[in-house]
């Protein structure tokens, strides 16, 4: 038998030759043979297993047809499909008719001179502006936002002979005494609530008008009423005559749902070209721009630019998330950094527009400030929120119901308030007259007081009358020398004159400044520097490390945050 080898596809073909050359054996070949076997030694178990082993994968591989050639197996790759690039074309094609472009028309001169004095001449393909037809989309736009026939174009402030009216009439020629009419001055998006024509936009772009023209996607121009506007969101409500037609409408997403990193489609009219479609993602929620006290925008990443303002964010759904309300940006263009309406704060405030062409909302009447990590610690409070009181309004319902300045607003109606933004939002959601149940922090305990909710009636917030700061009388105290200021009785008698304050201390780093007024410590009234030492020394006692100090300038009161634990 011939010695063991690696397993081959030829081992049955050479057991068939063998068996051939055995045939034809002679007697002399039989007694070599058995020579051959005497001096063959006994194989081993070793030996056994092997051949046994190899004869069996022999016999399998004749049996199954499986190939003689043996390959060691391995783990494919990772593999993934890539996804499909999404297309918002069928959500654009719902949706766009929807969508309009506001014009605002008013009396009011049109500053169409360049801020910048750049002196621009323009040639479209050969032809001069002049030239250009008088519904070409970049003509339109200068029209909407260069004036009269916008810059470096005849009759614009930078064209040459062609000077247009108002330049005539600033020089007192022909035209000087002429009656004003309606001119464009501005131009947004917006979009359809009802199929009676109820059409939503921004505020700023119809403030100040006194005409208003809605352009539907397919071009058609229609006259528009106001019905209402609220400053404070800046949203609008707009009227078309609808005794003729229905139109297509959108709807509002419930946008608490929405998420960062959903994909969302600006819809507008940027620069006056007309419906423009753009796609992003929620970048953020809950931004504050700083222009008011209910700020809760979304911030997406869509292309948002000047025009775009009114106009519909919406979801994948074809409902509006969001209204696009501002941009960041250092140069005017886009930057990828919009911002949006929630549809949440949308519904209720365009509700209110289109019942009564106003928005009435609760009113507590109490100045109030974020609440600050050392705020929280010179109070004794265990978490940085709510609202601090910083003073009530004389005769509002804060004040009616005991409301103190130095208390700190923890809830409304058993539901905690995050911050001073959250708190301005919850009132406001309340109507006039609602009863409401204020929590309380004040003098290291909590407790609740039952407030009816005025009308915020004006636009504008309330504020005190600023004046003068006082003339602090000269002192060199030394009871607030640790915290690196100098005080003085007040020429009024009210509180203590701020004298000096050490530009290396912790009051110079939270803002406090000559000229300021302190009115107390830790709500205690102070009048003079031994009040104010007295107050720190038993805040030490109650293992305090800050003093909390009310200051007053220029008629607005604030609460600073001063550490005290050196003694």
């Amino acid at each position: 038998m011939p010695p063991t080898r690696a397993v081959k596809v030829q081992a049955p073909i050479s057991l068939l030759n063998h068996r051939r050359r055995t045939s034809g054996n002679t007697k002399t070949d039989e007694k070599k043979k058995v020579a051959q076997m005497r001096t063959i030694k006994r194989p081993s178990l070793k030996t056994v297993l092997k051949t046994s082993t190899v004869a069996g994968l022999a016999a399998v591989m004749l049996s199954t047809g499986i190939p003689a050639q043996v390959t060691a197996s391995f783990a494919a790759p990772v593999s993934v499909t890539a996804p499909q690039a999404p297309s918002f074309a069928d959500v654009v094609s719902a949706v766009s008719p929807a969508v309009v472009s506001v014009r605002v028309q008013s009396d009011e001169p049109q500053e169409t001179a360049d801020e910048g004095g750049n002196n621009f001449n323009f040639n479209f393909g050969g032809r001069g502006f002049d030239q250009l037809p008088d519904d070409h989309p970049l003509k339109r736009f200068f029209k909407e936002f260069g004036g009269q026939g916008g810059p470096g174009a005849p009759g614009g402030p930078n064209g040459g002979p062609g000077a247009g009216p108002r330049d005539r009439a600033e020089r007192g020629g022909p035209g000087a005494n002429r009656p004003h009419h309606l001119r464009p001055t501005a131009q947004g998006s917006g979009f359809f609530i009802s199929e009676d024509g109820y059409v939503v936009t921004n505020n700023h772009v119809v403030s100040d008008g006194q005409a208003y023209t809605v352009v539907l996607n397919d071009g058609t121009e229609l006259e528009a009423k106001l019905v209402g506007r609220d400053s404070r969101t800046d949203l609008a409500l707009l009227k078309v005559d609808a005794t003729s037609r229905k139109f297509t409408y959108v709807s509002f997403a419930d946008d608490t749902k929405t998420r960062v990193g959903d994909w969302v489609v600006a819809v507008g009219n940027p620069f006056g070209l007309g419906g423009t479609v753009t796609a992003g993602i929620v970048s953020a929620r809950g931004r504050d721009i700083g222009s008011g006290p209910y700020d809760d925008y979304i911030q997406v990443d869509a292309a948002v630019n000047r025009g775009n303002s009114g106009g519909p964010t919406f979801d994948l759904s074809g409902q509006v998330v969001g209204i696009n309300t501002a941009i960041f940006s250092p140069s005017g263009g886009n930057v990828g950094i919009a911002f949006a309406i929630p549809a949440s704060t949308a519904k209720d405030v365009i509700n209110d527009l289109m019942k009564d062409g106003k928005v009435a909302r609760g009113w507590l009447g109490v100045q109030i400030q974020p609440v600050t990590q050392d705020i929280a610690d010179s109070l004794g409070l265990k978490e940085a929120a709510g609202a601090l009181v910083v003073a009530p309004q004389e005769g509002s319902p804060g004040q009616k119901a005991g409301i103190k300045e130095g208390d700190i607003i923890t809830a409304v109606n058993g539901q905690a308030i995050k911050d001073a933004r959250e708190l301005s939002r919850r009132i406001a959601g309340f109507g006039p007259d609602a009863k409401v149940k204020i929590d309380l922090w004040r003098e290291g305990k909590s407790q609740n007081v039952t407030v009816t909710l005025g009308n915020m009636a004006s636009d504008e917030a309330a504020s005190a009358e600023p004046k003068q700061p006082d003339a602090p009388v000269p002192s060199t105290s030394k009871a607030l020398a640790s915290l690196g200021i100098t005080v003085a009785p007040a020429e009024d008698g009210s509180g203590l004159a701020v004298t000096e304050v050490d530009p290396d201390s912790e009051a110079a780093a939270r803002g406090l400044k000559n000229g300021e007024k302190i009115l107390s410590v830790n709500n205690r009234k102070v009048a003079t520097a031994d009040d104010i030492g007295k107050v720190i020394e038993q805040a030490r006692k109650d293992g305090r490390t800050r003093a909390l100090f009310q200051v007053e300038a220029d008629g607005t009161s604030r609460f600073v945050a001063l550490p005290i634990d050196e003694g």
